[in-house]
């Protein structure tokens, strides 16, 4: 049975290593979500590193998850000291899990203060596909899928919640996800 991807990407308004409170609230916060979303129903895993500095995202082993990478638009640093990104990679068994997770609970709250923490841009900040069962979605595949949902908008290939596909690339619509539901980008 496939699983669904999930990429996603944001640029922070300081670096990840910045000592300043509100950057520190947006690090202390994602553990706490971290944590929240791993527990939830449909989930299955995300990408991890263990024993990495704050920032040391572009050194770090990520195991079959690939090498890290970012889209192209990433103008910041990629230093630890200079490494102003959030970005997350993981694996769901379908949409409506995936859904439940994001707009609900701690990760709903954490939505809510996204512009504290996140620069607005004109770029999608998360993108699904499907995957074969047994496939490890890569940094460079959900790169390049958040890219083509950028240019080419949503297709089977790359796609958001606010228009869907299923896994044999017909268009869905789970209850609840749509034009109306779907504000957070």
């Amino acid at each position: 049975m496939p699983h669904l991807a999930l990429y996603t990407f944001g640029v922070l308004k300081s670096p990840l290593a910045d000592p300043a409170p509100l950057t520190r609230e947006f690090y202390d916060i994602g553990e706490a979500v971290y944590r929240k979303i791993s527990q939830q129903p449909g989930y299955l895993a995300h990408a991890e590193v263990t024993d990495v500095d704050r920032g040391a995202l572009f050194e770090a082993d990520w195991g079959t998850w690939g090498e890290f990478a970012v889209p192209t638009w990433y103008g910041k640093g990629r230093t630890v000291e200079t490494t102003a990104l959030a970005t997350t990679l993981s694996l769901w068994t379908d949409l409506r899990p995936a859904f439940d997770a994001v707009y609900t609970g701690l990760h709903r709250a954490a939505l809510n203060r996204r512009y504290d923490w996140f620069e607005k841009t004109e770029h999608p900040s998360y993108v699904f596909w499907w995957v074969s069962d047994g496939v490890i979605p890569t940094w460079q595949d959900g790169v390049s899928r958040l890219e083509h949902l950028h240019d080419q908008g949503s297709t089977p290939h790359a796609f958001s919640f606010h228009h869907s596909f299923a896994p044999d690339g017909t268009p869905t619509r789970v209850k609840g996800i749509g034009p109306k539901s779907d504000q957070a980008r």
